[in-house]
This record gives structure tokens, sequence and C-alpha cells, in this order.
């Protein structure tokens, strides 16, 4: 084997490390705003994965079967679909259960472990157990070559150019938005930030809905890459906890690094060795940095 042929099997693993990136990602930004500056242990959040998954299976479905001159067309839509289906039940959830459960993370993890199961068993009832993919566009095919014997699938290319437009604009309404401001007070300290007027109950229902929405849209980004099951969010929720922790919990910026590094040492450690050995390798590697760094890569603001 030349050493060209080497040189592309590392790039070509290493792009596959950043489709991992990208997924991980935008599970832990959504993470990153549900636990991170809310403290709410979301453990059905893989489920909302789920929801934005199936949303792009049955709209390529319906497409398919009634408009199907609209296929080259449907799947940018599909997302903002994912995103609004995801952010409903992310709104209804808060609505219904969280808003009761704040300061208590276990009554939390609890009452979303036992959503996840609900949801996992709705997933089975009304869509079915078996795993199904959508119909892509033709443009979401094929692989790009820049090199020869080096070829990039055009769908991780289009799942990095999502994430990437997904974070900045998260980083953006964080920073610059009115609804980042009142998060921001909310987490340095509620009760000044009721005394200033901000309603932090609805603050935190829609900052609750949002990070649901966002796990949606990388439900979406998962249709490319992967097939959709009722459990699939369950392959990414501890990944993505892992994702935030390590980062550190109230930093978007560390969710950013740390999944990049996560997957890519992941993606790694996976060309020479077992896949189940390569995430052992991967969660010591994290075990040891956070027990030198308990507060994660960046340091983060606790709700006072």
């Amino acid at each position: 084997m030349s050493f060209n042929d080497l040189m592309n099997i590392g790039l070509m693993q290493g792009f596959a490390g950043l489709s991992l990136f990208a997924v991980l990602l935008l599970m832990g930004l959504g993470l990153a705003l549900i636990f991170g500056q809310m403290g709410v242990i979301n453990m059905a959040h893989g489920e909302f994965m789920t929801i934005g998954a199936y949303t792009i299976y049955l709209v390529s479905t319906l497409v398919e079967n009634n408009l199907p001159a609209f296929l080259p067309y449907y799947f940018p839509f599909a997302i903002l679909l994912a995103f609004f289906f995801a952010f409903v039940g992310g709104w209804v959830v808060e609505w219904a259960l969280i808003r009761h459960l704040y300061k208590r993370p276990l009554d939390t993890l609890l009452a979303t472990w036992g959503i996840s199961l609900a949801m996992q068993q709705c997933f089975r009832t009304f869509i079915g157990p078996k795993e199904v993919s959508p119909v892509l566009p033709e443009w979401l095919l094929g692989s790009w070559s820049p090199a020869p014997g080096l070829d990039i699938p055009i769908n991780g290319i289009f799942v990095l150019v999502l994430t990437t437009l997904v974070t900045g604009g998260m980083l953006l309404a964080l920073n610059r938005s009115r609804w980042g401001l009142r998060v921001r007070a909310t987490v340095a300290n509620r009760v000044m930030a009721n005394a200033t007027g901000i309603d932090t109950k609805r603050t935190d229902r829609l900052t609750f809905a949002i990070g649901c929405g966002v796990a949606g849209v990388a439900g979406a980004a998962f249709t490319t890459i992967g097939s959709t099951g009722p459990t699939s969010g369950q392959l990414y929720i501890v990944d993505s906890f892992l994702v935030v922790t390590f980062g550190g919990a109230a930093s978007l910026l560390g969710t950013v690094v740390s999944a990049f590094g996560i997957a890519q040492t992941q993606s790694v450690a996976e060309f020479f060795l077992a896949g189940s050995t390569a995430k052992v390798l991967t969660l010591s590697a994290i075990v040891l940095i956070l027990m030198m760094r308990p507060q994660g890569l960046f340091a983060s603001k606790v709700r006072r």
C-alpha cells in the first residue's frame, strides 16, 4: 500500500469522524441548553432526535406517493418541519411535566426516562418496530472526488454545512438576541432576572423547546447517514451527555470542541481497533481528563 493510499484512507476516516462530529454536536447543542443552561437532565433527548428523523421519513414517503416531482426539493422543508415538531413536543413536555421538577435533578432524570420509554413505544405502535430510511434527493447521493482514490460522500458535506449553520445561529442567538439575553440573565441570577421583569418561566419553556428542536434537526441530519428505528436516539444520548460534560456544561464553545475531539478520537480508534474497544478507549480518556479538570474543558456557570 502506497503512502498516497494511506493518506487517502486517513482523510476519509477523518471525514467519517466529521460526520459523527456533526450529529454529536447538534445533539450536544440541544443538551447544552437544557442540561447546561437549565440544569435539567433530559433522558428523552434522544427521542426528540428520533422525532426529527421520523419527520424526514414520513415527509419523504408522503412526497414520493403524492408529489414525486417535489422529491428533489423536499429535504430543506422537511428539516424545518423536524425542528418544528420536536420544538412543539419539547414545549408540551416542559409545560406538562418539567416545570414542576426544577431543582430536583433526580426527579427530572426519572421522569424524562419514563417519557423516553413511552415515546419509544409510541414509535413502535404508530410507525413500526423496523428501521426505515427516507428517499433522499439525488443531489445528496454520490461522492465528491477531489483526488484519485479519495471519495468524500456528499451527504456528509451537507451535514457539516447544516451543522455549521445551526451552530452559528445558536451562538448568535445566545449572544445577540433578546431571548439569549434572558437566558443568560436567568442562568446568572433567577431572582434578579424576575425582579427586572423577565418572565423566567416562559424563558425556561422556550429554552427547553429550542433544545428539543435542535435535537430534531440532529435527527434530520442522522437520516442522511443511517436508518431510523424506535431506539435510534438512544445510540447517541450517552455520547451527547459526554460531549456536554466534557466541554463544560454551560459552554457552547466547549460543546463544539469536545464533540470534535470525541468524534475524531472514536473514528480514528475504530480504524485500528474494534468498535467497542474504541468506545472504551474514548471513555477512558474522557474520564482521566475530567479527573484532572472536573469542570470540563471550559469553565461552566452554575444557576443560582
